[in-house]
């Protein structure tokens, strides 16, 4: 497709200069020399060695609904209960009680794990365990930071 081109290349005006003519001033042309230097082949490591990899770290922020079992159940202690998880990697943010009907309100609560240390498979199971104030758990909001 590029060659179907050359035709209307030769016709645009102005003057060809060497690839290395372009560009800021006092920088040496490297592109007329079409041999590379075997040293500097030595030290472009194009898969970067593992000890000079520096590891990222991956954060998500999770909104989580805990639904609790009825009217009755102390939301304050359902709460405690969430919070009282602790994980490496685990930050617990703000929370807010939010209305679902006929007085039952559900635990609405912000959290920032470490995507390599904390799960929502992990944060679920530990959250239903306190089986006397939750009925169940959802991730409402899932995102990459």
């Amino acid at each position: 497709h590029i060659k179907s081109y050359e035709k209307e290349k030769a016709s645009l005006p102005g003057v060809k200069k060497a690839l290395g003519k372009y560009g800021p001033a006092n920088v040496e042309d490297t592109t007329e020399s079409g041999a590379t230097d075997s040293k500097d082949d030595d030290d472009i490591d194009l898969f970067e060695s593992e000890e000079e990899e520096e590891t990222l770290v991956t954060k998500s922020s999770i909104l989580l609904d805990v639904k609790p079992w009825d009217d009755e159940t102390d939301m304050a202690k359902l709460e405690e209960c969430v919070r009282s998880i602790q994980a490496d990697g685990l930050v617990w943010g703000s929370s807010k009680l939010i209305l679902v009907g006929y007085g039952i309100k559900k635990l609405q609560i912000q959290c920032v794990v470490e995507d390599d240390k904390v799960g929502t498979d992990m944060l679920e199971e530990q959250i239903t365990a306190f089986d006397e104030c939750v009925q169940s758990m959802d991730v409402a909001a899932f995102n990459t930071i």
